[in-house]
């Protein structure tokens, strides 16, 4: 048996935390061996919400958790944190532009990422929820310098998720049967989802993704639109945020990150660039990755064609707005 480690997740009393700690603990997340005590961390006004999600928990009598904590303070969600699933952000609200979303969210991310800097275990996997999570990301790992700015990421596997979910559906095959579709860049309307390099189980061999379709337009249009405005559509039809996918899509990142990708499988996560396909170094940008012993590594050499160099810069260049709004937020 590991040791037991230590998992906090921010915003827990939301949506999304609500349907992610369950997701955590029930062995699927950190391993069915794996015990944990788990942190959940919120604003001082949603500490009755989370005594009811602990006793839920609690009811639950999942054997992994050896204990729960509801808290609102930092000092206490973040000492000797092994994982943390930063949910919890400052929503944009109406007639809120995106400089003003920024600023909100400088405060909140500076306060947790000092907080993680004094009080987390330096190897701690922060996997950043809460949008913009790519600028978000960005700057909690700005105010925590002694901690690898490699151990912090930001979620663009729901977008993952979203693009094979949309070329099964196309092709008529199980999601488990589509892989390594890379999603490039921003976790916004900007995103580039690429299928060039997808593959398909199609009669128990892979084919790549363009020669099954057969249909460009469709790949290079319809595709890349539907996956890029899918959160919009869900608020359109539930009136609410994704919830249930996005919790689902971090768990499915930290499984990764934490326990490493199948061989002849990538994933897209948010990370820091160096300069891999041209992407100016320091944005948190999503690449496509490879993981071993919690190690991620951008899967180089694809091939950026003239259609894909200009989504990638697109995006890119919103993202450096972005970091330099939330730069100028700081001073």
């Amino acid at each position: 048996m590991s040791k037991i480690i230590r998992v906090c997740v921010t915003g827990a009393a939301g949506q999304i935390g609500y349907s992610l700690v369950g997701n955590i603990i029930n062995g699927s997340v950190f391993g069915d061996k794996q015990e944990l005590i788990l942190t959940l961390l919120d604003i001082t006004p949603m500490m009755s919400v989370l005594e009811g999600v602990i006793m839920e928990l609690m009811d639950c009598a999942f054997p992994l958790l050896k204990d729960v904590v509801a808290t609102d303070d930092v000092n206490v969600a973040f000492k000797d944190v092994d994982a943390v699933f930063m949910v919890g952000a400052m929503p944009r609200k109406e007639g809120m532009e995106r400089k003003d979303l920024l600023a909100a969210n400088v405060k909140i991310f500076k306060a947790q990422g000092q907080a993680l800097d004094k009080l987390a275990n330096k190897e701690v996997k922060v996997l950043v929820v809460g949008n913009p999570a790519n600028t978000n990301a960005w700057m909690c790992s700005h105010y925590a310098p002694s901690i690898p700015k490699e151990n912090f990421s930001c979620l663009t596997r729901l977008d993952q998720n979203r693009a094979q979910a949309q070329i099964a559906r196309r092709l008529g095959v199980g999601v488990g049967d589509v892989k390594n579709v890379i999603i490039w860049g921003n976790h916004s309307s900007t995103q580039f989802p690429d299928a060039r390099f997808a593959e398909a189980k199609i009669d128990g061999k892979y084919v790549n993704v363009y020669e099954a379709i057969k249909d460009d337009a469709f790949l290079k249009g319809e595709f890349i639109e539907t996956v890029q405005k899918r959160g919009a559509a869900v608020i359109k039809a539930r009136k609410l945020s994704s919830a249930m996918s996005a919790a689902k899509a971090a768990a499915d990142h930290m499984k990764d990150w934490w326990c490493g990708t199948e061989e002849g499988r990538l994933v897209s996560m948010g990370v820091f660039s160096k300069g891999d396909y041209n992407i100016p170094e320091g944005l948190m940008y999503s690449f496509p990755v490879t993981i071993t012993n919690k190690t991620w590594t951008i899967k180089q050499g694809l091939n950026i064609d003239q259609f894909a160099r200009g989504k990638m810069d697109l995006t890119a260049k919103e993202l450096e707005e972005e970091k330099a709004s939330a730069v100028e937020a700081t001073k």
